[in-house]
């Protein structure tokens, strides 16, 4: 019986983990790892932890399209009893039991960058993105003068996130740019040269575009290394979305117009402050919006658009 009480001790010893050493112990999850995106996400994730004195235990799929081994660790997480949970849903309904599954345990989640299909968390901190689609269609209309056709280089279902930028570049280039219309929509897959190779089929069944919108980072990076292949950079006006060193490279050289871009570092951070708050009693928003801009060439020596494009991650991510 002695021996049994000792396993029941280190069961529950190991069980309440979380709570033993003494800090708040917050799961962030991301969709993926490999894009710059991500990394800004953690570090402002991580600032946030030192700030309020907890812990934050990162991890999520290498690649944005690996939804199961999402659900994998979120499930993993709540079976650590973490304290909070922050995700990035990868798809809207297939990471809804588990986050269901977190509120019946009384596991707090906030829910950034990516909406879900349901009401079980606390806050939803993310770009507005239907208004980042906005942003893209209004940019690409001015400059093609409000004529011609566009392509679209869409993502992947299932991700809310960009399924709102790109219904709300449609919809605004339809109301607002009715002589600009949309010839071809694809998708990319969250990946740089499945994007790449539907940018080409895009550009040899269509050559009459004038115009392509990419509605994340692997979509514009597929798109631009397509236009610089055939030789049409600066020729077909290229709108992205997102930053990272290659793309602001290609901005520069003129393969984008311009890229519409987000706050991923702010975004971290309030998702995690988000959490805190609520496990301390208080009650954040349940909505909290993070700003977009439309950057161009001639942004890019702002001291603002500088500190946006390249956070202090070696500050946080040691």
């Amino acid at each position: 019986m002695k021996k049994f009480g000792v396993v029941l001790a280190l069961a529950a010893a190991l069980l309440s983990g979380c709570a033993k050493k003494g800090k708040l112990v917050i799961g962030v999850v991301p969709k993926g790892q490999a894009h710059i995106f991500w990394q800004s996400v953690h570090a402002g994730a991580a600032a946030a932890a030192r700030e309020l004195g907890v812990e934050i235990r990162w991890n999520g799929p290498a690649m944005e399209n690996e939804y199961s081994r999402q659900v994998q660790i979120v499930d993993s997480m709540i079976n650590a009893r973490v304290d909070g949970l922050v995700l990035a849903p990868t798809d809207q309904v297939a990471l809804v039991s588990v986050v269901e599954r977190a509120a019946r345990e009384n596991i707090p989640v906030t829910i950034f960058d990516s909406g879900i299909n349901t009401e079980n968390y606390v806050s939803f901190v993310a770009t507005n993105n239907y208004g980042a689609g906005q942003m893209a269609a209004r940019r690409i209309g001015q400059i093609l003068g409000g004529q011609g056709n566009v392509a679209m280089m869409m993502n992947m279902p299932g991700s809310a996130s960009t399924l709102e930028r790109e219904k709300g570049f449609a919809e605004a280039l339809a109301r607002e740019f009715p002589g600009v219309r949309i010839v071809e929509r694809q998708f990319g897959m969250s990946d740089r040269a499945k994007a790449m190779s539907v940018a080409e089929d895009i550009l040899t069944a269509h050559p009459e575009i004038n115009g392509i919108f990419a509605s994340n980072e692997p979509s514009s990076v597929g798109a631009a290394q397509a236009l610089k292949s055939r030789q049409l950079a600066g020729k077909i006006k290229l709108v992205g979305f997102d930053s990272s060193p290659t793309l602001v490279d290609d901005l520069k050289a003129g393969v984008f117009d311009s890229l519409v871009v987000q706050d991923p570092f702010n975004i971290g951070y309030t998702a995690v402050k988000t959490v805190v708050a609520k496990l301390k009693g208080e009650t954040p928003a349940k909505k909290i919006d993070s700003p977009a801009r439309v950057l161009t060439a001639a942004d890019l020596d702002k001291p603002e658009v500088e500190r946006l494009l390249n956070p202090e991650l070696d500050k946080y991510l040691k």
